[in-house]
């Protein structure tokens, strides 16, 4: 995930990223699901129902990919992918080993 540096002080070894809060990536995440497939990352920004600052956007936008809840097209739009239901399902499944297939084979 990339992540903004911000100074709280004036030595330069000292740095804090800034990290967005789980109400704020809640709110991000709600938006983008209502209006998935409309708007481009600006857009969207706008859109938010509290304001949020942009670098704080962005981090929220990369966490958001890479855990596979939304994509972004090459024109810019934002679509929202996560399928919570597919994700129980697989989650309710019992567990596959390889080692259980391997003794079945042998037999």
């Amino acid at each position: 995930m990339k992540q903004q540096l911000t100074s709280n002080t004036e030595d330069p070894e000292v740095r804090l990223f800034r990290s967005p809060t789980l109400a704020t990536v809640k709110m991000v995440e709600k938006t983008v699901f209502q209006r998935s497939g409309e708007l481009k990352k600006t857009q969207l920004w706008r859109k938010l129902p509290r304001k949020v600052m942009w670098s704080t956007y962005l981090v929220i936008l990369d966490y958001l990919e890479e855990t596979n809840r939304i994509v972004i097209s090459n024109n810019g739009v934002i679509t929202y992918i996560w399928d919570p239901e597919l994700a129980k399902k697989y989650l309710a499944k019992k567990p596959f080993y390889y080692g259980s297939v391997k003794e079945k084979v042998r037999s």
